[in-house]
């Protein structure tokens, strides 16, 4: 990686201090950004693809890395005053997420700082780098974006603090904010500041939020169509009020023909405009087509790997968005529900790059996108899509108009695993086994299903494939928005019979999430006898984590369905998250006593010797092998 740094001039990364700007002759920049993250300059990293795309535009733009915050400020001063805005991330992650586990204690750790270290950024890490320059140069304006923006865009409960909070636009002091995928409302933002459009005239971007007053909001009713969400203080007051906003603001965000959203803040309203539709090939196709050096910034060559680099710097992402819709993931809510596919070109084209860097060893970790297995996938009729308010194109059951032919996919796969160099390129991306399994699919998706799970098996597996039914119970899974469990056997039974047909010995690797919203201790307790019958020892596991923007967060803090609006009970102290928790681990000595006294205290004593009877563990893992 070093002597790949080191062969590159450093004007080929983006400028981080003024006299990388220097080198490139630039005495006055249009655009700074301040990202929480450290910069990497890769098309899988938020803030370069912005910098890169401004850039791109003709604009002079430098980014400013985790910026200290403690000190004097020298970072935030450095390059003084941009001529059009300052851009402001937390990052490649909400810096909550970033910071803290599910039970709220701090991480020592910090996945995208060199060295894998902790303390580089500060929490609400948006919200602090706006202040900090609004009191510096309160003259100039300021667009924030990134994951953390856009997912606290509206009135959103925050896990940390334990408390619902404004949209993000009013703590920050921000002008305005992107939410989503930046590519095309930066293109409108820059378009019209290069023709001298003033900022804070920015009023019809869309894919934007913005602060508007009462008589601007009253304009804006006049001539749009609008839905009015509970204002901010109702939601304070009546947590059911606050779950119903989220069906209106899930429905428009992942909708082709959406509303404007607006919502009252005190002695001002948030404006949220429709987002845009979904990016073509071609749109796709330029951004990741950008002069990436796919590469961390030298300045960090001494301070050891970064470990988000390290996990993608040999993969592909071919395609964004996702039909899932999962309760707990804010996938759709910032990517979207529909799925924007790069061309073949695109990728084959990122692929040679990667045979061309000194360190590769010719082993693709990563040949996917948000669910492995949706690239070219859309509706057979986009009229009946642009009318269609689910949230999800696969749950409760694949809708009927959506295409999920696997054949396009099946196509790259060959073609990257043929190319010079590649001697394996495996699919690390979560496979979607509902649209390979599921029983209404037509003939021909059938066959191309098979077929795909056969390839999988034989060229792209190392061994141990990954996947996530999340959960055993079909009432829970019905609140993730997933599928039955049976077709987590199904599925499991036709991988296993491929891999064997290839003389491999292959395994699933399943993820579940415990403390789910609807999910009970006797559900987590069966949840752990069926694995344990299928012969697991599960080890990707994880409590669930409250993060905006989800409808299971609206859940968890609320009580309510945002959809139903019918009270759904929730696992919400810490004693109990971590007696669910404790299921998992059934067949470690130290958790035994705990499970034991859990069921005991349910009254559930006929599970005990199911799950926790050493001899019928040793039983069932010997009739597997």
């Amino acid at each position: 990686m070093i002597s790949n740094i080191n062969l590159r001039p450093l004007t080929d990364w983006l400028p981080t201090t003024p006299a990388e700007a220097k080198l490139r002759a630039w005495d006055e920049l249009d655009v700074v950004i301040f990202s929480g993250d450290a910069y990497i300059d890769h098309p899988a990293f938020g803030p370069a693809v912005v910098g890169r795309i401004i850039e791109n535009y003709g604009l002079r733009v430098a980014i400013v890395p985790q910026p200290n915050w403690r000190d004097d400020l020298r970072d935030f001063k450095k390059f003084g005053k941009p001529r059009l805005f300052f851009g402001v991330t937390a990052g490649s992650m909400d810096s909550m997420v970033n910071h803290y586990t599910a039970n709220r204690r701090l991480r020592s750790n910090d996945a995208y700082t060199p060295g894998d270290v902790a303390g580089f950024r500060p929490d609400y890490a948006t919200v602090v780098y706006s202040q900090i320059l609004k009191k510096l140069y309160p003259e100039v304006p300021i667009l924030i974006g990134g994951v953390e923006a856009s997912l606290r865009r509206l009135t959103h409960y925050d896990y940390w603090s334990d408390k619902l909070k404004p949209g993000i636009l009013l703590d920050s002091k921000a002008d305005l904010l992107v939410y989503g995928m930046g590519e095309q409302p930066l293109k409108d933002i820059v378009r019209l500041l290069a023709k001298g459009v003033p900022f804070d005239n920015l009023r019809n971007i869309q894919q934007t939020v913005f602060l508007a007053s009462f008589e601007e909001t009253n304009l804006i009713k006049s001539k749009n169509d609008y839905i009015e969400l509970n204002s901010h203080d109702i939601c304070l007051k009546d947590k059911k009020s606050y779950a119903s906003n989220f069906k209106h603001i899930e429905q428009q965000s992942n909708s082709m023909v959406a509303k404007i959203l607006i919502q009252n803040c005190g002695d001002k309203n948030l404006i949220v405009m429709p987002p845009f539709r979904t990016m073509t090939e071609k749109e796709m196709d330029e951004s990741f087509d950008l002069p990436y050096t796919r590469l961390p910034h030298p300045r960090y060559k001494k301070r050891g790997p970064i470990p988000a680099y390290e996990m993608i710097k040999f993969s592909i992402n071919m395609h964004r968005g996702c039909f899932g819709g999962c309760s707990f993931c804010t996938i759709s809510a910032h990517q979207g529900k529909f799925v924007a596919n790069r061309s073949k070109k695109s990728i084959l084209k990122e692929v040679e790059k990667l045979t061309q860097m000194p360190d590769f060893k010719g082993y693709i970790s990563d040949l996917g996108g948000p669910s492995a297995n949706m690239y070219r996938m859309k509706g057979k009729d986009l009229t009946q899509c642009e009318s269609c308010l689910r949230p999800s194109c696969i749950s409760p059951k694949i809708c009927p108009n959506l295409d999920v032919n696997h054949e396009p996919l099946l196509e790259i796969y060959k073609e990257v695993r043929q190319m010079p160099g590649i001697k394996k390129a495996f699919v690390g991306s979560g496979i979607r086994y509902d649209m390979l399994m599921d029983k209404n699919l037509c003939e021909r998706d059938k066959v191309t299903a098979d077929k795909y799970i056969k390839e999988l098996a034989e060229h792209h597996v190392s061994g141990r494939l990954k996947v996530a039914p999340e959960h055993t119970s079909d009432g829970v899974l019905k609140v993730m928005r997933k599928p039955s469990f049976d077709l987590f056997y199904d599925f499991k039974e036709k991988f296993e019979k491929a891999s064997a047909s290839c003389g491999l010995n292959q395994e699933i690797i399943p993820y579940f999430i415990s403390s789910h919203p609807g999910s009970s201790l006797v559900e987590m307790a069966n949840l752990a006898i069926q694995t344990k019958k299928l012969g697991f020892k599960l080890e990707q596991v994880q409590d669930f984590t409250p993060t905006p923007m989800t409808v299971a967060t609206v859940i968890y803090y609320s009580g309510f369905h945002p959809y139903t609006l019918k009270e759904i009970s929730t696992p919400v102290s810490k004693e109990e998250k971590l007696e669910q928790r404790n299921f998992f681990f059934w067949y470690k000595d130290e958790y035994r006593s705990k499970i034991r006294k859990t069921l005991k205290s349910i009254g559930r004593e006929d599970l005990i010797d199911e799950l926790l009877d050493k001899k019928s563990v040793d039983k069932i893992l010997k009739k597997k092998k």
